[in-house]
């Protein structure tokens, strides 16, 4: 893939992107009616979305409430896939590796609402003045290998 924008570079929306893929194929094999499947398909697709428009805000707040958008978008995702899984729709089997990706997703955008400042302690989400950390695709591979 070519990048065009900055967001592009970065590891997360690729992930974001891999398990969009994912949720296509999925959604494409599942012939149930189902509420839950069409509101997987709406979180899956909000995560790199809201992500990208994130990215290119210029204030920590805003950038840092758009990640944290993709962040509850994910666990939403998370969310569906268990109802599905509890109707008998799909199966555990099929639902766990998704799920990996997306702890992973998680798991760097809480990374990167807190090189935003984001505190996470007073029950109350605040940006605190700090500064901004957005590791390029490469850096976070690298900070991965050590």
């Amino acid at each position: 893939m070519k990048i065009y924008f900055d967001h592009e570079k970065l590891n997360v929306y690729q992930v974001a992107l891999q398990f969009n893929g994912w949720v296509g194929d999925l959604l494409a094999t599942v012939e149930a009616k189902a509420a839950a499947k069409d509101q997987l398909d709406r979180a899956a697709t909000s995560i790199p979305l809201n992500f990208a428009e994130g990215n290119g805000k210029f204030s920590r707040r805003d950038r840092a409430r758009f990640f944290d958008i993709a962040r509850g978008s994910a666990l939403e995702a998370a969310a569906s896939l268990d109802v599905l899984v509890s109707r008998k729709v799909i199966t555990q089997a099929q639902v766990d590796p998704a799920k990996e990706q997306l702890v992973r997703i998680v798991n760097m955008l809480m990374g990167l609402l807190k090189g935003l400042g984001y505190s996470f302690e007073s029950g109350t989400a605040a940006v605190r003045e700090g500064t901004d950390s957005l590791l390029s695709f490469e850096q976070e591979q690298e900070q991965e290998k050590e």
